[in-house]
C-alpha cells in the first residue's frame, strides 16, 4: 500500500518539556487508524504538526510526499476535527457547514443533510448556545461529509451520548466502505472504537510504543486464571504485564501468543484463558512501559 504520511525522527519540545521524542512512523492510504494513548502522551501534538497547526522542533514530516506547512495543495486534502474546535461567536451550525462545503473539494451536501437529521442538530441556533453534544455533532458532520483524503478526529465525539456515538461509528463505516480514505481516530473510548480500527498507533510519553495491525494486537496477550501456584508455574519466564489475586486464585496477563501446546497444557492443569481486550492491552502496556524522560506534564 501507499504511505500518505511519513514521519521521521519527529521531536517537539516546549521549553523544558519533551512532548514528542524522536518519533517515526508512516500512515497508509485508505486505512482507519487508531491514535491511542493516555492524556499527555503526545497525540494532539502529532496531529497538529501533521496538519500544519503546530511546528516540529526537529525531524521530517511529509504528507502526500510534501511538507504540509503553508501548502494549499496538501491542506485542501486534509480535515482536522478536534474537541476544542472554535467558531465565531455569532456563527450557527448552518454557517459552519456552508464554510466547510467551500473548503473541502469532496464535500457531500446530501450526506451532510442526512447527518444533520441523524444527530438532530438545530441548524439556526448559535453555536455558543449549543449543548456539548450538539457542538460535537457539528465537528463530526464536517469530518464525515468533507470526505477529505485524510481525516483526523481528535476526540470531537466525546460530548455525544452513547446513541449518538453509535450513529457516528455506523455512518463512518458505511461511508468508508463506499468512499475509502485515510481516517485517524484519537480516542479514550478504546473498546468502543476497536472494531473500527484496522491499525493502531499507541503513543506513550512522546514515543510510539505500538504500531501494528489491530488483529495482530489482539493476539499479543492473554489472561491466565486459576490456582495461584499453577498460574505462577505457567507464567514463569514469560513477560507479565498485570497481576491480580484473591486468596488462592490469581489472574495474570502475559504478553505473547499462546501456542496449541500451551492451551492443551492449561486445560490439563485446570487453568482458564481469557482474551485481553484492545483497551486492556493498551492500558497494561502503557502502565508498564519504561519512562524515557523526566516529564511529568499533561501535554496532549
Amino acid at each position: 500500500m501507499t504511505a500518505v504520511i511519513e514521519v521521521k525522527n519527529l521531536t517537539k519540545r516546549y521549553r523544558d518539556t519533551l512532548a514528542l521524542d524522536d518519533v517515526s512512523f508512516s500512515i497508509e492510504e485508505n486505512t482507519i487508524y487508531g491514535l491511542l494513548g493516555r492524556n499527555g502522551a503526545g497525540k494532539t501534538t502529532i496531529m497538529s504538526i501533521l496538519t500544519a497547526q503546530n511546528f516540529a522542533t526537529s525531524g521530517q514530516v511529509r504528507v502526500f510526499g510534501e511538507e504540509p506547512y503553508e501548502n494549499a495543495r496538501v491542506l485542501s486534502r486534509l480535515c482536522f476535527v478536534r474537541e476544542s474546535q472554535r467558531y465565531p461567536d455569532d456563527a450557527q451550525p448552518r454557517h459552519a457547514l456552508r464554510m466547510a462545503s467551500m473548503f473541502f473539494p469532496n464535500w457531500d451536501q446530501a450526506f451532510a443533510d442526512r447527518l444533520v437529521d441523524d444527530f438532530r442538530l438545530p441548524m439556526t441556533r448559535r453555536i455558543k448556545k449549543l449543548s456539548r453534544g450538539q457542538l460535537s455533532s457539528v465537528g463530526v458532520i464536517i469530518g464525515l461529509a468533507s470526505r477529505a483524503e485524510i481525516t483526523f478526529f481528535d476526540e470531537p465525539y466525546l460530548g455525544l451520548d452513547a446513541v449518538a456515538r453509535q450513529i457516528f461509528y455506523d455512518r463512518l463505516l458505511e461511508d468508508y466502505a463506499e468512499h475509502p480514505r485515510t481516517i485517524v481516530l484519537s480516542s479514550h473510548l478504546i473498546d468502543e472504537v476497536s472494531n473500527l480500527l484496522e491499525r493502531v498507533l499507541v503513543v506513550d510519553e512522546g514515543r510510539i510504543v505500538m504500531d501494528e495491525e489491530t488483529d495482530a494486537v489482539r493476539d499479543r496477550a492473554a489472561t491466565i486464571i486459576g490456582d495461584a501456584a499453577a498460574v505462577d508455574a505457567f507464567v514463569a519466564g514469560r513477560e507479565v504485564i498485570h497481576r491480580e489475586g484473591l486468596g488462592r486464585v490469581a489472574s495474570v496477563t502475559v504478553l505473547g501468543t499462546l501456542t496449541t501446546d500451551d492451551r492443551v497444557h492449561l486445560s490439563a492443569v485446570g487453568l482458564d484463558v481469557a482474551p485481553v481486550s484492545l483497551q486492556q492491552l493498551i492500558v497494561r502496556t502503557t502502565q508498564n512501559h519504561p519512562r524515557t524522560h523526566e516529564d511529568e506534564g499533561a501535554l496532549r
